[in-house]
């Protein structure tokens, strides 16, 4: 069995004074993002009134951003190789805190639709330096897990923050601004970690003399477009003939993005992306695990929002607070994740699977059996759901990065995150034509509203303990972790 190692000398860098301070402002950065996200879903009811906008309007506002960040996280993980992470992470932070202004201030359905764009493209700037951040400030492997478990308490802390604040800051109205307060937010958040970030967050050394790979950034734009709006806009629209195009077009369009990276490594130009990472066996088998298991993670949350709020009558708040349970134990299960030996964590991360795939099945099957289904009683199955999710999601970040050297981290953490968003539409699409297809046989067969959503919950989140069976599976091909001091 091949043994995962940290990259030489990791252990004899010099410490960073102050770095869990340091910690706390990085993190700021994905608990703005998150939260964000989660808020904006919450609200987009609200959104669509006050601005007078479409239903397919609406949808572009949560879509458009989702887009623009997937679309540009591979690039803004090497700008952070190539300009700096701090540098990348600041600019990132600020930008995010512009475009959430702009948000919040948008007079109109087009003017947020675009604010939302640019505002996925911050987020992609911002979000890829927190993984190389982390891996990089926190060589000894037993401090590294700790951080990222400290980043699945945040991330936990963010759904449950954006859920909860959405639906009190809407109900508010504060100073009859309805939806807005919700982009205004972000602006002290971003201003207070733009501002400590040069302080507590040390500077990292660059390669002078190397150029963006600008023919790779068009190329990945074009074929990530080309996957992920389908992916993301197919279902609603019923699959037209242009999203099975414009699937089709992705992969050659892709294949001609790696072919081209690999040219540029070869002859020693400074690719988007490293194709030399996927020599490293947690790296490549680590993707996968991410586009597994994330095409899990959306489809599920996603499947049981459409069963509360439409299948059950319950409000955006109501169905939030049922589903807090679940990321308490999220919370709870990073941090006993952080707690363990590297040499365990092959196995941690094989129990975490276990559990989740066990929580997605008892939802399923308490959406199918008993009496006319009460979204409380989902909730000992989201907490197993919640555990497992936690027990595996930030150890499976720190294993993947463990082994990569320092001048690709920002290109691996971008590569690690467009995974996981491809993963997300993936699983959003397949688990919502499942979705759609037993609700609209359900009610045909002429059962009650809330039943036919009771089945097609538990169509999807039978998708989802499938597919984490398969998450399980692929963790065997996984190596085994052997940190090495020195």
């Amino acid at each position: 069995m091949t043994d995962v190692t940290y990259p030489a000398g990791a252990a004899r860098r010099a410490t960073v004074a102050r770095p869990w301070l340091g910690l706390a402002v990085v993190l700021l950065g994905p608990f703005m993002t998150v939260m964000d996200v989660m808020i904006v879903n919450v609200a987009i009811p609200s959104i669509r009134l006050g601005l007078g906008a479409s239903y397919a309007e609406a949808e572009l506002v949560v879509a458009g951003y989702s887009l623009a960040y997937a679309v540009a996280l591979i690039t803004g993980g090497r700008l952070g190789d190539l300009r700096g992470r701090r540098r990348m992470f600041v600019a990132g932070l600020l930008a995010f805190t512009v475009t959430s202004a702009l948000c919040g201030l948008a007079p109109s359905a087009e003017t947020l639709i675009l604010a939302r764009l640019l505002q996925g493209v911050a987020a992609a700037m911002l979000f890829p330096q927190v993984f190389a951040l982390i891996r990089v400030t926190f060589p000894e492997p037993q401090a590294c897990a700790k951080a990222f478990a400290a980043l699945g308490v945040v991330l936990g802390l963010a759904a449950v923050a954006g859920q909860v604040l959405g639906g009190i800051l809407v109900a508010a109205d504060l100073w009859g601004l309805s939806w807005r307060p919700i982009f205004l937010l972000n602006i002290p958040i971003g201003l207070l970690a733009a501002v400590a970030a040069p302080r507590l967050i040390p500077a990292d050394t660059v390669t002078p003399g190397q150029r963006l790979d600008l023919v790779g950034v068009g190329l990945s734009a074009l074929g990530l477009g080309l996957l992920l709006y389908p992916l993301i806009e197919g279902r609603e629209a019923g699959w037209p003939g242009w999203s099975l195009a414009m699937l089709a077009a992705a992969v050659p369009v892709l294949a001609v993005f790696a072919r081209h990276q690999h040219a540029r490594s070869r002859r020693g130009a400074f690719p988007l992306l490293q194709t030399a990472l996927f020599r490293d066996r947690a790296f490549a088998v680590g993707v996968l695990l991410a586009l597994v298991f994330y095409s899990t993670l959306n489809s599920v949350y996603l499947a049981y929002a459409f069963l509360a709020q439409l299948g059950l009558g319950r409000s955006a708040l109501a169905a939030g607070l049922v589903f807090s349970p679940a990321a308490v134990s999220f919370m709870i299960a990073s941090i006993a994740a952080g707690r363990v030996a590297p040499e365990h964590r092959r196995a941690v991360l094989m129990a975490g699977a276990a559990i989740a795939a066990l929580g997605e099945f008892v939802a399923a099957a308490t959406a199918l059996v008993g009496a006319p289904l009460q979204a409380e009683a989902l909730i000992p199955a989201l907490l197993l759901l919640g555990t497992g999710q936690g027990l595996l999601m930030t150890p499976l970040l720190n294993t993947v990065l463990g082994g990569i050297r320092d001048g690709d981290i920002g290109s691996a953490s971008g590569m690690l995150s467009t995974m996981q968003q491809v993963g997300g539409a993936f699983g959003v699409a397949v688990a919502g034509i499942l979705f759609a297809v037993v609700l609209d046989g359900a009610r045909a067969a002429g059962i009650g509203e809330a039943a036919a959503y009771a089945r097609a919950f538990a169509a999807a989140a039978g998708y989802g303990g499938l597919a984490t069976l398969f998450t399980l599976g692929l963790l065997f091909a996984l190596p085994k972790i052997a940190p090495r001091e020195g």
